[in-house]
């Protein structure tokens, strides 16, 4: 190595873009679903935790939107703490109900307007319709053979989306968010592989590969 290529690598240092991670429930809409083997509220939580680390070692900041798992966070009160942070991402993660099965990914596509606010800001809608699928494939890559893939899906195919047009949460964020339903937890086969260390482990490095996908680590000199 010469000695003027050490000195220009010395002069580079990586930014550690921030990641915010949103476990779902509590909130104003309740605690979340419950299934065979687990509960969203506590699935959510676990692999939340799992995640943070990972991406910690990757290079990322990490900002989780509460601080215990029983902690109630109102959807506004989830989106400004990733406003706050200036988060790259916001990553909020569910799972689902329902008679279905699978992973999805989830995005906002369309504008709402909740308690007199509308959004999410058109740059937004259109920079997740970029981001989500890239994402989505990158971690469902980590559950393939495990969970079915439900696939990229708007925000109008949930059902508060569908009344609203955008959930709540990304009706206030002001920087890129997505929402990740990790199975469908109140179906059994679902429920009872994400009970599991190795589904838990699974779903964290799922979000850690999708967001290495949409969130490049970035150098400057």
């Amino acid at each position: 190595m010469t000695a003027t290529f050490l000195a220009l690598s010395l002069t580079l240092t990586v930014e550690r873009p921030v990641i915010c991670l949103d476990p779902g429930h509590p909130s104003e809409n309740g605690i979340g679903a419950k299934g065979k083997y687990i509960s969203e509220l506590q699935l959510v939580w676990n692999v939340s935790l799992l995640t943070k680390p990972l991406l910690e070692k990757a290079g990322y900041e990490v900002v989780l939107t509460k601080a215990t798992r029983d902690e109630k966070v109102t959807n506004r009160r989830r989106a400004e703490i990733g406003n706050e942070a200036k988060a790259d991402l916001m990553i909020r993660i569910h799972a689902d109900a329902g008679n279905h099965s699978g992973f999805a990914t989830f995005y906002p596509h369309r504008q709402a307007r909740v308690q007199g606010v509308l959004g999410p800001p058109t740059a937004i809608l259109h920079q997740m319709k970029t981001l989500a699928p890239s994402f989505h494939k990158a971690a469902y890559g980590e559950l393939m053979g495990k969970l079915k893939d439900l696939g990229v899906q708007t925000e109008a195919k949930t059902a508060i989306g569908a009344r609203q047009g955008a959930l709540t949460g990304s009706v206030f964020s002001k920087v890129p968010v997505l929402l990740l339903e990790l199975c469908v937890v109140t179906n059994d086969q679902d429920s009872k592989f994400a009970s599991t260390k190795e589904g838990q482990e699974a779903f964290a490095r799922a979000i850690l590969a999708g967001t290495r996908a949409t969130v490049p680590l970035r150098t400057r000199r």
